[in-house]
């Protein structure tokens, strides 16, 4: 029976206008087969796109500033930075609107609505100190086009699909992005344990070697 096998790929410091894509075939091309799943970390991918801000270039509005107290320490938008980076991104209104919500049905013992409702950039930003040097110093959002990015890098290695993948170790894994016939589900399981390295690390890509075999063999069993 096929196994599954976890390969992070060791890249350089990646910066905005650098392609994805090309920095896979680069550091990992040679290595990728069509029966391979080629993942690549949500915030790398933001970074190469541009899509970051320094905190000294923004000026949070009141209603940012007193949104962020209601919000947990641990969480991206208790700065007022984070919060008025997911205004900027969702909307100012929605974002209070779903404070509003997310406190009412926090009274009735129901959890998350404030994320349901604020729109995924939201719960996809990272503040500072979030994510790796030297990009520490910014506030992170999440990549536009997931799902795009992983048709590309299917397209361009003839693999079994790509993937965006958004996990930490905490074991929460989310799949942002995926190829067209890829199960979003199985692959978080399968990246549950966090494979990735966005610190000194330096391995914001995973290929998950075996995955298409592994899947028929699993279908047909």
């Amino acid at each position: 029976m096929a196994i599954v096998e976890l390969i992070p790929v060791k890249t350089r410091i990646l910066t905005p206008g650098d392609d994805i894509v090309a920095t896979i075939a680069a550091y990992a091309g040679d290595n990728i087969g069509p029966d391979d799943v080629v993942s690549v970390a949500e915030s790398v991918v933001a970074i190469t796109q541009g899509r970051i801000v320094r905190p000294e270039d923004m000026d949070p509005c009141f209603l940012a500033k007193l949104l962020c107290r209601l919000v947990p320490q641990k969480g991206s938008l208790s700065s007022a930075y984070g919060m008025q980076a997911a205004m900027d991104a969702e909307g100012k209104w929605r974002v209070a609107w779903a404070m509003v919500m997310g406190i009412l049905a926090k009274l009735v013992g129901r959890s998350g609505v404030f994320y349901e409702m604020a729109g995924e950039q939201a719960a996809l930003i990272d503040d500072v100190t979030g994510t790796m040097p030297p990009f520490d110093k910014h506030i992170v959002y999440g990549p536009a086009d997931p799902n795009g990015v992983a048709e590309a890098i299917k397209t361009r290695f003839g693999c079994h699909g790509g993937a965006v993948a958004d996990v930490n170790d905490l074991k929460r894994a989310a799949i942002l992005g995926v190829s067209a016939g890829l199960n979003p589900a199985n692959l978080a399981q399968i990246l549950i344990d966090n494979p990735f390295g966005n610190a000194s690390q330096r391995t914001p890509i995973v290929i998950i070697k075996n995955y298409a075999q592994a899947a028929q063999e699993l279908a047909t069993a």
